[in-house]
């Protein structure tokens, strides 16, 4: 029998990686529902479902997500931070919005300016044609470099979902607040085979993690569900950089 070729065995390497790092996501996120939402599979996860642990294993399979690139427009903060915290996250997610007006403003001031923290963007959109529609629509503001923008300005006021507040029409809208100069492409990155591609790498990402509600989100490889408190994000970016120092002096 021919011996499998390097290629090969570093494939199956890397599936078995991403296996043993989705099982990790999977457990913590099934253990942390049951012990704070009494075991209901919800797609809105409420505040306060899923702290993370100091137990929790820092997977590499799950820090390698971490896609680190220094021209995404989807990200916030160096490419070389040495926290990361990954957002999957739907636009018509009450929470989410939650996140977004409470926590991200403090997150940004105290660690992102200062080169602590990468904050990641994964289009996450569970809540039918709007969820996605707007995700794509966050896509195509990426593609003139004005995402966040886009973002703040959808998830400035909560929104009933599936009710027009994010039709085609209101989307147009918000890219005009959101300073989107050209609307024709606008328009046109919206509707492309290139926004679906895009929404549905994110999206399958998160669904390969086993993650079923939003926001969920992975800081340094450890998740945490639902959009708890600030300081409860805040603490976990202090305890992340600590031990990110810690290792970086150990193997000095």
């Amino acid at each position: 029998m021919t011996p499998p070729s390097r290629s090969s065995r570093s494939s199956r390497s890397s599936r078995v990686r991403r296996a043993a790092a989705a099982l990790v996501l999977v457990t913590s996120l099934v253990v942390a529902a049951v012990a704070f939402t009494g075991g209901e599979d919800r797609a809105d996860a409420p505040a306060g479902s899923a702290a993370p642990t100091a137990a929790a294993p820092a997977d590499p399979g799950l820090l390698a997500l971490a896609r680190r690139d220094s021209g995404d427009p989807y990200a916030l903060g160096e490419p070389d931070a040495p926290v990361v915290l990954i957002a999957y996250s739907d636009f018509q997610c009450t929470y989410c919005g939650r996140f977004a007006r409470e926590t991200k403003p403090v997150l940004l001031r105290d660690y992102v300016e200062r080169g602590v923290l990468r904050i990641e963007w994964r289009n996450y959109p569970i809540f039918g044609g709007e969820s996605e529609q707007a995700a794509r629509a966050g896509w195509a503001a990426g593609r003139q470099g004005r995402f966040w923008q886009f973002h703040d300005v959808a998830y400035a006021e909560p929104r009933e979902r599936n009710t027009g507040a994010f039709a085609e029409r209101e989307l147009v809208a918000m890219a005009e607040r959101a300073g989107i100069g050209d609307l024709d492409r606008f328009r046109a990155d919206l509707a492309s085979p290139a926004a679906e591609k895009a929404v549905q790498r994110d999206a399958g990402e998160g669904y390969s993690l086993g993650v079923s509600s939003t926001p969920a989100f992975l800081l340094n490889g450890r998740p945490i569900l639902g959009a708890q408190p600030t300081h409860v994000f805040t603490e976990a970016v202090e305890t992340a950089q600590a031990q990110t120092q810690a290792q970086g002096s150990g193997d000095e």
